[in-house]
């Protein structure tokens, strides 16, 4: 394994993920529900599951299209979705 992979992406996951939409969902179920416990296993359940898609699919593409692409077409998408929230379109 390697440290400085698993550092690079622990930050940039952590830093990504602060305060966004997925912890305002636990935050709200948390609090609604009362027992946070069943929240938290839920959350780290479902990031697992969606973790070890994007891995997946990762490991698939890097196979047949460069890093470099991958990652270009995933900025372009960022910056498509920034433009259009800014637009009011999403």
């Amino acid at each position: 394994m390697s440290l400085k992979i698993f550092v690079a992406t622990f930050s940039a996951i952590f830093l990504a993920e602060l305060a966004d939409k997925t912890q305002l969902v636990g935050i709200t179920m948390s609090a609604k529900s009362g027992k946070p416990f069943t929240v938290w296993l839920g959350s780290v359940t479902a990031y697992i599951i969606v973790t070890a898609i994007s891995v997946v699919i990762g490991v698939l593409l890097s196979k047949h299209i460069k890093p470099e692409l991958i990652r270009y077409v995933g900025a372009s998408f960022f910056v498509v979705i920034g433009v259009l929230m800014f637009m009011g379109k999403v």
